[in-house]
């Protein structure tokens, strides 16, 4: 395996397809870059449980950053890693902050290895939850509790806060949660939607940043090139050598980019890397 440098994609808008899937190009672009030792893996708020169906059949580096950098998931022994656990007291907090905004967020907890138990407070679900809950209800590493809290114990450990609904809702949540408390937020907008909004809650100092400079050091890589599309890829732009912005990219993504390549509708990241390596042999 090379050590020369490590490619990291975000998946939603970015490496995947207009219909949430690796396609059949860039599925097997990836795995031949990896059988020549190229260094790839993924940087996604979503969590192993979706994560490791859509990489099915692909080999990546060892590591994927999970959850916006709260986690790694080893894929070779399907377990999360280098967890980044929510404390107890700010998680009352931010729960708090979030309902008194109208926002009941889903709570991401682990147990044991890999199985995240996610409870949502709510009576109901809002459209957008709905849809999310039916795309991930029966999925082998998460479980769903609705319409139950989380166990008020110190044994609970969570990994994020996980909310969605009415930007000027989700909006009211972030300010509050900025404003009372020192986690780190990250909100960005629905790229289906851009009347709904994303809001996830960690532990300070979380951020798919933090995770890469991790997993930048575990692999021994010298360089690092990143590719995103929304809000929540920024912090990874900050410490790339080459930060590059899929065309179909957020305003302030594009700004911050090196390079700005083709919509992630085209297999934009795997003919990029196919062609810088190409340059490189």
């Amino acid at each position: 395996m090379k050590t020369g440098t490590l490619y990291v994609s975000d998946m939603d808008g970015t490496l995947l397809s207009s219909d949430s899937r690796i396609s059949a190009f860039t599925a097997a672009s990836l795995q031949r870059l990896a059988d020549s030792g190229i260094l790839f893996t993924v940087a996604t708020a979503r969590t192993a449980a979706t994560v490791e169906p859509l990489l099915n059949g692909i080999t990546t580096a060892p590591y994927a950053v999970v959850m916006t950098g709260a986690a790694l998931w080893h894929r070779p022994s399907g377990s999360y890693t280098d967890c980044r656990f929510l404390a107890p007291e700010l998680q009352q907090l931010a729960i708090a902050t979030c309902h008194n905004a109208g926002i009941y967020p889903f709570v991401y907890t682990l147990k044991k290895g890999n199985i995240l138990d996610v409870y949502h407070a709510g009576a109901t679900l809002n459209n957008s939850e709905e849809i999310f809950y039916k795309e991930r209800c029966n999925l082998p590493l998460k479980r769903f509790h609705l319409s139950t809290p989380p166990p008020d114990s110190a044994a609970t450990k969570t990994l994020l806060l996980f909310a969605m609904g009415p930007r000027k809702d989700i909006e009211l949540a972030v300010n509050g949660l900025k404003r009372l408390t020192p986690c780190y937020v990250s909100c960005y907008p629905d790229i289906f939607d851009p009347e709904t909004a994303f809001l996830e809650i960690f532990s300070p100092g979380v951020s798919k940043a933090s995770a890469i400079n991790m997993l930048k050091e575990k692999l021994g890589a010298e360089k690092l090139t990143v590719f995103g599309d929304n809000l929540n890829d920024l912090p990874m732009f900050d410490i790339a050598d080459t930060a590059v912005a899929v065309a179909n990219a957020h305003d302030a993504v594009c700004e911050a980019a090196d390079i700005r390549i083709g919509p992630n509708t085209d297999d934009s990241v795997a003919r990029y890397i196919l062609t810088k390596e190409a340059m490189t042999d």
